[in-house]
């Protein structure tokens, strides 16, 4: 078997010229190399893969037998080669396509995809999207190291690293809901009403300690929790069945499809809104295909 360790891929380049050409000057002219050059790379060549490759006929260089079966699968080679060098300098959307995967968590998922997919569908249309899911926050920072994604979206990481990129994306403000019909939605919700109601919380990566128990432990103040639930996007329907009352960001309500069957209302505390970002590795980041693939995740929020 031949050993190709080490091959000049430039050899290659002159094989194709040559091919072109059937002309040792014109072949050199194609790709901007002296005769002696050209000559010099006819010779190694010929050394290399043990064949004439060219002899001289009436006409010019003809192919020998060897030269032909290694004209198409190298002039394949070469062409895939220049796409994909080409693809590093510039991108053009309408025309490609490319894989892209990207990391999101529950809450991105449904208010990011359906119009990403809507917008590269009008600009983009031949490009992939595959989705992985993550939970825990630092999942995206694992998967962005490991190349297993081309950028994330969710909750900031907890400690981003200088090789990890951040832009900010949306916030998400808290309400607290109640089926619609609940007794506790003819009056005030304030702390004590809010403290003598169960409470559902939603903790995607299985905590008992939320950011509202965050907030009452400052007061010295505890809710009573009656179910806890990883998914935060089941929760409006079980609110609406029940007589619990929820803390969830606005935009899980709006698209949960029970916004109609809630009573929506402000919470009785100060709670921060809850920032959602774009993740990207620092290798990415100057990769023509790369920045246009995050210029159409922001534009899809905006």
């Amino acid at each position: 078997m031949m050993d190709l360790h080490g091959i000049d891929l430039n050899l290659l380049v002159a094989f194709d010229a040559l091919m072109a050409e059937r002309s040792v000057t014109r072949a050199g002219a194609r790709i901007g190399r002296t005769q002696p050059a050209m000559s010099a790379a006819l010779s190694r060549l010929r050394a290399l893969l043990n064949d004439e490759l060219f002899v001289r006929g009436p006409s010019g260089l003809q192919p020998t037998p060897r030269a032909v079966d290694l004209a198409e699968p190298l002039g394949r080679a070469l062409a895939e080669i220049e796409r994909t060098l080409s693809f590093t300098q510039s991108f053009e959307p309408a025309s490609s396509s490319a894989i892209f995967t990207l990391g999101l968590s529950e809450h991105p998922a449904h208010v990011l995809l359906p119009k990403l997919v809507e917008r590269l569908s009008d600009v983009a249309p031949a490009v992939i999207l595959r989705i992985r899911s993550f939970t825990a926050r630092d999942d995206a920072v694992t998967m962005l190291d490991a190349g297993e994604v081309d950028l994330a979206v969710g909750v900031p990481p907890t400690n981003p690293a200088a090789r990890i990129l951040t832009r900010p994306l949306f916030d998400e403000r808290f309400v607290c809901v109640l089926r619609r019909s609940h007794p506790a939605t003819r009056q005030q919700l304030d702390l004590p009403a809010f403290l003598a109601l169960s409470h559902l919380l939603v903790s995607p990566e299985n905590e008992r300690f939320g950011l509202v128990d965050a907030a009452l432990a400052r007061q010295e103040l505890k809710r009573r929790i009656a179910l806890t639930l990883p998914q935060m996007y089941a929760a409006p329907a079980v609110i609406a069945g029940s007589d619990m009352i929820a803390t969830l960001m606005a935009g899980v309500v709006a698209a949960s499809g029970y916004k109609d069957a809630l009573c929506v209302l402000t919470p009785p505390l100060d709670l921060d809104p809850v920032p959602f970002v774009l993740t990207w590795h620092r290798r990415n980041d100057t990769h023509p295909a790369q920045r246009w693939l995050r210029e159409a995740v922001v534009k899809s929020i905006g």
